[in-house]
């Protein structure tokens, strides 16, 4: 170990050593002596061009310069001995002691992840309930009052009126009316009405687990119908509805509570909702500045237009000897009027989520998460209303849901290519 003794205006001596004795005074002629080893010979950003070795132990030699203003490598050699000499410190490491605002934004995007991701599952969470609920709700003021085509409208009328309160509380802004954005929503709201109130008649005839299976076909038609006008599609999203009509025919084949008015209901109601989809990429094209949200209110009021009036001559004339039929069945009004109420609000709700997840997800998540849901949907009603499930039913259903889920994973990946978003 070297000592030294400084003192002004004098050389710096050493005990007694075997070390071979250097002034102070700057060396001028590194010839005079035997260099150093090698990796004292490196230069650092932070030496002056004098002797290389300037600095041992962080006692300078040679022109004297402020203790502890700048470090160098090398004194890193005496506070971690085990440090290889002439290693330098990792640029991450150095970066990160040198540039707190780097460390900042770091946090900041590690909380903004966090918060998508708490978002994200919100989101869905809520998607999820609000489907389980109608469904629930739905059917059981179906099974004591078992007129669709009412409730279907009382529905949409709900969903309008909510829409009404948004925009007149400004918590949603009202897109602009015009008469071609009117004329532009007439096709899609048309087939709307086609898909939902066929759904009501089948969730009305059979359970609804069933219902939703038979609903899982959907992909089938939409590539169907597409193709028919001129899309083209990847081998792997032909063959991955093969696995959906097996397992939609296994499940109808199966189901204790198979109804033809049920399955058709089903069938039809998928097609009603790929003609309004494909029918909206057609006509809507030239109001995108209308959000998911504000899109879905006008169809649901022009959908509500209608079919109300349907409803009334279908079964207008049964609605009043139906409706004290119910409340007999029930024994207190009040919980009817529960029932409807919920079914309607929560119909209204889980489409609005639906599209709010739209907005916020890419469109291969939005598909895995409809997947699921309908997954969700399936096992809740079974377990709510006890509908007995066949090993076989069970089985064609499963190979129809994990068909739908490969189906929306290759058409996913084909829109996220082409910059398509789902609609």
């Amino acid at each position: 170990m070297h000592t030294s003794n400084l003192i002004s205006s004098s050389h710096v001596t050493f005990s007694k050593s075997t070390h071979q004795y250097y002034p102070t005074k700057r060396i001028e002629n590194p010839k005079n002596f035997s260099y150093p080893p090698g990796f004292l010979n490196k230069s650092t950003p932070h030496s002056p061009k004098l002797c290389n070795f300037h600095k041992i132990h962080c006692y300078p030699f040679g022109k004297i310069q402020g203790l502890g203003t700048k470090r160098t490598p090398f004194s890193y050699i005496h506070e971690n001995p085990s440090r290889k000499p002439g290693s330098r410190i990792p640029r991450s490491a150095a970066a990160s002691e040198s540039n707190p605002e780097g460390e900042a934004e770091a946090a900041e995007v590690a909380a903004k992840s966090k918060a998508k991701t708490l978002q994200l599952a919100l989101v869905f969470g809520f998607w999820y309930f609000q489907n389980i609920v109608f469904n629930i709700y739905n059917k059981k003021a179906l099974n004591v009052f078992p007129f669709p085509w009412l409730l279907a409208s009382f529905q949409l009328f709900a969903g309008s009126i909510w829409m009404f309160v948004l925009w007149s509380l400004k918590l949603q802004p009202c897109p602009k009316i015009t008469k071609p954005f009117i004329i532009a929503l007439l096709g899609p709201a048309l087939f709307h009405t086609i898909g939902h109130i066929s759904a009501c008649v089948s969730f009305s005839k059979v359970a609804v687990s069933f219902t939703h299976v038979i609903k899982s076909s959907e992909p089938v038609f939409s590539v169907v119908f597409s193709s028919f006008l001129g899309d083209t599609y990847p081998l792997k999203v032909w063959l991955s509805i093969v696995p959906i009509v097996l397992g939609c025919s296994l499940a109808a084949i199966t189901e204790v509570s198979f109804n033809f008015q049920g399955l058709w209901g089903a069938l039809i109601s998928n097609v009603g909702f790929v003609l309004r989809n494909i029918y909206s990429k057609k006509s809507l094209q030239n109001f995108k500045e209308v959000n998911g949200l504000n899109l879905y209110g006008w169809i649901s009021i022009i959908s509500l237009l209608y079919l109300f009036p349907v409803a009334v001559i279908v079964e207008g004339s049964q609605w009043v000897q139906g409706y004290h039929k119910a409340i007999e069945t029930v024994g207190k009004a009040s919980t009817f009027y529960i029932w409807v109420l919920l079914s309607g609000i929560f119909y209204h709700l889980y489409n609005q989520s639906s599209y709010q997840a739209l907005d916020e997800i890419s469109p291969l998540t939005f598909s895995v998460g409809n997947t699921m849901k309908r997954v969700v949907v399936i096992v809740s009603t079974v377990l709510v209303f006890r509908n007995p499930v066949r090993p076989l039913n069970a089985l064609g259903s499963g190979i129809a849901i994990l068909g739908t889920f490969l189906y929306s994973q290759a058409t996913a990946k084909k829109k996220s290519a082409g910059g398509e978003k789902k609609s």
